[in-house]
This record gives C-alpha cells, sequence and structure tokens, in this order.
C-alpha cells in the first residue's frame, strides 16, 4: 500500500494526448519513514509535487512548441513532470529536477503510462546547490517562487547550470516574487525578454517569463565585478 491516493488526468499539449497520474487531491499525506520530514518537506507541503497546477499546464504547453533543437535542458522542479514528459515526447535532452522524495517515482510512472522511455532525473537541493550537474541550453520551471527566499535561491543556483548562452522559460502564477528573480537574473547576464514586471494577483493566472543570455552579454566576465548571491529571503518592490 502507498498510503495514498491517486487520480488519472488525460490532458491535451499542442496535439499529443497525455495520461498522467496524480494525487487524488492536496489534502493526501503519506510519509511513513520521514524521509520527506527530514528533507524539510512539511506535512502541508507534502502533496504540492503531485497536482496538475495551471502553471504547470502553461509551461507545458509552451514545451510542445518551443525549439529545442541540439539543447541540452533542465526542468527545476519538476513535480509530476508534465514538461520533462512533453520534451521527452519531442525527443529532446531533456533531465528533471525536484527535491521531493516522490517526484521521481511519478515522473516514471508517468512515462510509462504515456510509453515513454524514462526521463533521467536529479534530486536538486536548492540550498546544497546542484553536484555535476553539467551546463544546459535551457532551464525551464513552473511555480517554483513560492515563497519570496525562493527567488534568490534559484537565481543561486544559475551559475552552475546555466551556459554561457542560455535561455530561461519560467511559469509563474503572480505570487508577486518574479520582479525580485528578474533583477537577480540581470545581475548575472541574463535580459527579460517575454513577460513584465508585475504584482502580486489574486487571481494567480500564471504567466510566462523568459529570459536569455547571449554571447555578448559580458557573462562570465562580468561576474568578477558583480557581488555574489546568497541565498535568503527578499521581496518585491
Amino acid at each position: 500500500m502507498s498510503g495514498y491516493q491517486t487520480q488519472i488526468h488525460e490532458l491535451t499539449f499542442g496535439q499529443q494526448k497525455y495520461v498522467i497520474r496524480a494525487l487524488a487531491d492536496i489534502q493526501q499525506y503519506a510519509d511513513p519513514d520521514n524521509t520527506a520530514a527530514d528533507a524539510g518537506i512539511s506535512s502541508a507541503q507534502w502533496s504540492l509535487f503531485g497536482q496538475v497546477w495551471p502553471a504547470g499546464q502553461l509551461l507545458a504547453e509552451a514545451m510542445a512548441t518551443r525549439d529545442i533543437a541540439g539543447k541540452r535542458i533542465l526542468e527545476l522542479g519538476c513535480g509530476l513532470g508534465l514538461s520533462s514528459l512533453v520534451l521527452r515526447m519531442r525527443g529532446a535532452d531533456i533531465v528533471a529536477s525536484d527535491y521531493h522524495p516522490l517526484a521521481e517515482v511519478f515522473l516514471a510512472y508517468n512515462a510509462a503510462l504515456n510509453s515513454l522511455e524514462s526521463v533521467p532525473y536529479r534530486q536538486l537541493d536548492w540550498e546544497s546547490g546542484p553536484r555535476d550537474m553539467g551546463q544546459f541550453d535551457m532551464i525551464i520551471a513552473s511555480d517554483v517562487l513560492y515563497e519570496a527566499r525562493h527567488s534568490a535561491m534559484l537565481a543561486g543556483l544559475i551559475p552552475a547550470l546555466a551556459k554561457p548562452v542560455c535561455e530561461i522559460v519560467i511559469s509563474d502564477p503572480g505570487r508577486g516574487n518574479a520582479n525580485t528573480l528578474s533583477r537577480k537574473l540581470a545581475d548575472i547576464g541574463f535580459s527579460l525578454v517575454a513577460g513584465e514586471r508585475q504584482a502580486a494577483q489574486r487571481t494567480k493566472a500564471p504567466r510566462l517569463f523568459v529570459y536569455r543570455r547571449a554571447a555578448d552579454s559580458g557573462w562570465p566576465a562580468r561576474s568578477r565585478s558583480s557581488p555574489a548571491i546568497k541565498n535568503g529571503p527578499a521581496a518585491d518592490a
């Protein structure tokens, strides 16, 4: 017995249909070995990874048509892995990552449900940082700026994960933390090319933010004179 209940969603991204196993509802909780608790995941947070969120669907839809030719792609905070599955279906070089102990299990199960080969997965703790993951041409994520401190934590990962020329695509429901991320990414050579500064939204309708760092951005040379990004809370203006 798994200790939690699931349900099946039938979703379409692009013109491709997907079958996705998710947690039955947001009240699910099962951590008999304290694996999640030891990772700092509370009972209130435990089920969040296993839901089909609008921001995740928006990112998956974007990945159904995004240019992926020759690109190595990383999904941060993959949850159920919607975008990673879409990219895998398209034949992309995709690596999924998350910190929840069940994310890999659900990702593998959903890949099998859709007759896909398994998606390469890495458990990634944003506080300790990436280890031996290499660098990527594109980094994607959805609804990962849940708290103000997450903007600084995400920006702190990028120098180790992004190639000098890189694109970052973030789907965000408007929790008010995207502006901080934009400022911190600008410090390491990224320009916002789609999306705009926004205040927190009551409706939390997701929007895409696209950042690019070009070969002529001056990175990494400019980093020698830029202050290091430190993890910690940050409030949006």
